[in-house]
């Protein structure tokens, strides 16, 4: 279907012809007798000529007008309404980007990444196959921020992710303030659609909100959420000359504030030692079952203005061509008349 954005503007249309409504300027001259009339009499089709001229040039730049008029009033094609997917939850996703998160205890293809690394291989397959939610991003570490809000654009949502990085948010965490932030943009939709995964290889260090308080909140509201600990069990650490150890490097992991939250708000705790298991985890969260919403339709707009711009483009190099070319013909005879002399 096509229409104007803004067919208010084609009243301008008319605007040029208004100038022919102004007063002539009067001129009072002396008459003259002119004693070649007959002369003058038989230059009358020249006349006639030339009005033809000034009215085809006056066309030309009322076109030129119209068509940026047109141009402006933005012509659109709108197509057919497009249905939204129908099912699904409003599901937030909260990623922990402290500075824990950059010991290198994981491992891909046989060398050691950053957890950070090895959660966005992860989470960000699991976002690329959540094509019927609407899914958003907290990141948190000392602050807690919204970093994508709850869109269908999962491509969008994952490069985000990507481009997050460690000291974003500071070097503690704040668990409690990324539920918190997560239960303010939940709150408005559905009670049954929202969910919130909580993912962090540590403990509440830092922010105001309690994470235990902040379950009780999500509750209140609503909101399930399933907690994530990541990071292996064990590390080898090289001493140098002492040789080397192995070492927890998840000591820091609080897995009872992580079953509990999940258990206040019907949620699940998963433990994730590894790419592997993490990766597991998501399968399981990936066979959560959908929740129907109202459909939602949209129209695909195309802007049509580029046309008649075009146009108009296309005619004023026409007229500014025409014009030197006129130019140039009323030279040639004067030129000729001083060669001769």
């Amino acid at each position: 279907m096509f229409e104007l954005q803004w067919p208010w503007l084609l009243a301008l249309l008319p605007l040029p012809l208004f100038i022919l409504l102004l007063p002539a300027k009067k001129q009072e001259d002396a008459a003259l007798r002119v004693p070649f009339f007959a002369q003058v009499k038989s230059l009358e089709t020249k006349t006639h000529s030339l009005r033809s001229k000034k009215l085809a040039n006056a066309l030309l730049l009322w076109l030129i007008w119209a068509g940026l008029v047109l141009a402006a009033a933005n012509p659109q094609w709108i197509g057919e309404p497009i249905s939204m997917p129908n099912s699904g939850r409003d599901l937030l996703i909260a990623v922990d980007i402290s500075g824990s998160m950059k010991i290198d205890d994981m491992k891909f293809q046989g060398q050691a990444i950053r957890r950070v690394e090895a959660v966005k291989m992860v989470v960000g397959d699991f976002v690329k196959n959540r094509k019927s939610d609407r899914l958003g991003l907290v990141l948190f570490g000392t602050q807690a921020y919204l970093q994508a809000p709850l869109t269908y654009d999962r491509q969008t949502v994952n490069t985000l992710l990507q481009e997050a990085e460690i000291g974003f948010a500071g070097e503690q965490t704040a668990i409690g303030d990324a539920i918190g932030l997560a239960i303010k943009r939940l709150r408005p939709r559905p009670d049954a659609q929202r969910v919130l995964i909580v993912l962090t290889d540590g403990a509440n260090t830092a922010g105001e909100l309690e994470p235990i308080k902040a379950a009780e909140l999500a509750a209140t509201e609503h909101v399930k959420i399933y907690t994530i600990g990541f990071g292996a069990d064990e590390m080898i650490v090289d001493n140098g000359f002492f040789g080397s150890r192995t070492v927890n490097p998840s000591a820091d992991l609080d897995e009872p504030t992580m079953r509990a939250i999940a258990d206040k708000t019907g949620g699940q705790y998963f433990r994730a030692r590894n790419l592997e298991e993490l990766h597991e985890i998501h399968q399981i969260l990936n066979r959560l079952e959908p929740i129907e919403s109202e459909e939602e339709k949209f129209r695909p707009i195309k802007s049509l203005f580029y046309y008649p711009l075009a146009a108009a483009l296309l005619l004023s190099l026409c007229w500014a061509l025409a014009s030197v070319i006129r130019h140039a013909r009323n030279q040639l005879p004067n030129q000729k008349r001083g060669v001769a002399l």
